[in-house]
């Protein structure tokens, strides 16, 4: 007995020494990660924008930067960009602004706040070139307001116009006997047409026609005006496919000239003074952001900045989610904090649960009864996204923003014949009432059933018609003509009434501080950075690094189209049951 006590005594001991070490061990981790590093701009440096990055609305921290043999920065978010974009127009450290012009998987939206804000920092008479190997519309969107655009001699230029394509399953789903049991309010609610047609219907196409004909139309006049070409010329160009190579590009004054990356640089070097032989001080914008402070603000006073991006869902929601749970949290907490006179809400979303964005609506009614509440649209501010939106003090969207799509639908498969006929299993049980099963994908809807389910989709768009008339002070039958499930730009928006100002995140901002009569405010932002222990502890890094490494092996494997198909089915059972506000399945303008 004595010899075992003293092993446990001295294994105890141990493992106790062993747990101080590795706490202290982590804490050193933990602190040389989540210090602030000592980021110097330097001298003569050209701000870096790599337009193929991402831009989300807020920015994405990278804890473990300083842990890499590779500089490494947070990724701004939309509203950090445009502000440090701002800031490098009035310090002198930088020279000018290098837009890395390749791919832009940005929206819209967020393309013109960025190309809004480097026409405004052109006002300086400091420089901006554009280069890229193979440039696409999106990438050249933003790019061509540069003072000098370059394109790779041996790349190209995208210049083919914009299209919209849907993938419908109605056909897969007839070959396999499942039965998607669709209910919808709105004629032009098509988010479940792939589901129940074989191709688009007549006011899908209408309306989608007319959405790509008010985005290409604004990027033509753009265009034309920086590159002083008329839209009709640009127009033939892409109809003609006239743009085969850079030197095509040239030659119809779409690009300066065709370059290699050496000889822009040398072009760069020359302008910057710098000998040939040395590198440029190229200074990545997450670089910037960690080396200046360029979030202007003073005062006692707070304008609260809640940004909402990605899917509406039930209850608290993950990464990328509008959690109705969270978000209303949130709406509660600056309302109930007095220190916060105002609060600007960023929406970008095309939707989800209907129930979800009634409970965020109700917040934002129940904030506005105390203080200014402003709606900033981004890239999507559409069905559920609206839904949400429509009883603030002011709207502001973008032109090319995708809003709208004011209509409910639901969806319940029935897979008995599947199951039954394909794979042979079959389902029985009891239950104590006639529709106690229900909803149930081992069995058809009864026409009672179905016309509940109808009854409940015609409810929930009753009252987000009412909500958006009430909101908007529209009559109740006008709404109605102008809703249907049909999506609309920014700038139709602001015709119809559902938007009132056309502006950004920043115009949004002044005005909540008018709207609160604020002269002095800082700005507090929503949802709150969560510190890298706090990450550690719950494996957020893990879990989001894991779900990141499947996705890219999914891409990597089934292509581009394949993994939006993919998408589209795994969206199917977060629709099944329950009442949908929410745009069409991946509205992909290419």
């Amino acid at each position: 007995m004595r010899q075992f006590l003293k092993f446990f005594l001295a294994s105890l001991l141990a493992l106790i020494v062993f747990a101080v070490v590795g706490v202290f061990i982590l804490a050193g981790v933990v602190g040389s990660v989540t210090a602030k590093k000592d980021v110097q701009v330097g001298e003569k440096a050209v701000l870096f924008i790599d337009l193929s990055k991402p831009i989300r609305e807020q920015k994405q921290e990278n804890p473990i930067a300083d842990l890499s043999s590779e500089e490494q920065y947070d990724a701004p978010g939309l509203y950090d960009m445009v502000r440090l974009i701002k800031y490098a127009e009035t310090d002198s450290s930088i020279k000018g602004i290098y837009l890395k012009c390749n791919d832009n998987p940005n929206g819209f939206a967020t393309c013109e706040e960025v190309r809004n804000a480097l026409l405004e920092f052109k006002k300086t008479k400091k420089f901006i070139y554009a280069y890229g190997d193979m440039m696409s519309q999106k990438a050249y969107y933003v790019g061509n307001i540069a003072d000098k655009i370059y394109c790779n001699p041996k790349g190209g230029l995208e210049w083919k116009g914009f299209s919209i394509q849907y993938m419908f399953f109605k056909n897969a789903l007839d070959k396999l006997e499942i039965d998607p049991q669709i209910f919808y309010a709105g004629k032009f609610k098509s988010a479940t047409e792939p589901f129940r047609a074989d191709k688009m219907t007549d006011a899908n196409r209408l309306q989608s026609q007319e959405l790509l004909n008010d985005l290409y139309e604004r990027f033509l006049l753009n265009t034309a005006e920086q590159r002083s070409v008329d839209t009709a010329s640009l127009h033939k160009l892409a109809n003609d496919l006239a743009i085969q190579s850079t030197n095509d590009a040239v030659k119809y004054k779409l690009l300066d000239a065709g370059k290699y990356d050496d000889e822009v640089k040398a072009e760069l070097k020359e302008k910057l003074g710098v000998k040939q032989e040395n590198k440029i001080n190229f200074v990545p914008i997450g670089k910037y952001e960690a080396a200046v402070n360029f979030k202007d603000g003073s005062g006692s006073d707070r304008i609260a900045l809640i940004y909402a991006q990605g899917d509406i869902v039930d209850g608290k929601g993950g990464e990328g989610q509008i959690g109705g749970e969270k978000f209303r949290m949130y709406l509660r907490k600056v309302r109930y904090d007095n220190s916060v006179k105002a609060v600007v809400f960023r929406i970008n979303s095309g939707g989800g649960s209907a129930l979800a964005s009634e409970n965020i609506w109700r917040e934002i009614s129940l904030v506005r009864k105390v203080k200014p509440v402003i709606l900033s649209f981004g890239d999507y501010a559409a069905s559920g996204g609206y839904y949400l939106s429509c009883d603030a003090d002011s709207i502001f969207a973008e032109p090319n923003t995708i809003t709208g799509s004011i209509g409910v639908f639901s969806m319940m498969p029935n897979l008995s014949g599947f199951f039954k006929n394909k794979l042979g299993v079959t389902f029985d049980g009891v239950k104590t009432a006639e529709h106690a099963s229900v909803p149930s994908i081992s069995q058809p809807l009864s026409d009672i059933e179905r016309r509940f389910i109808q009854n409940d989709v015609d409810s929930i768009y009753f009252t987000f018609l009412t909500r958006v008339s009430d909101g908007r002070g529209l009559s109740f039958a006008y709404t109605d003509s102008i809703a249907q499930g049909r999506v609309w730009t920014g700038s139709k928006g602001k015709e119809l009434g559902l938007v009132d100002r056309l502006g950004n995140i920043q115009d949004a901002v002044d005005c909540a501080a008018r709207m609160a009569k604020l002269k002095e405010y800082r700005v507090k932002e929503y949802p709150e950075p969560v510190s890298f222990l706090d990450k550690l502890l719950s494996g957020f890094q893990k879990v989001t690094k894991a779900n990141t490494v499947k996705e890219d092996m999914i891409k990597e494997e089934v292509g581009e189209e394949g993994y939006r198909a993919y998408n589209s089915l795994k969206g199917i059972k977060a629709m099944m049951g329950m009442a949908q506000a929410k745009l069409p399945f991946e509205m992909i303008v290419e």
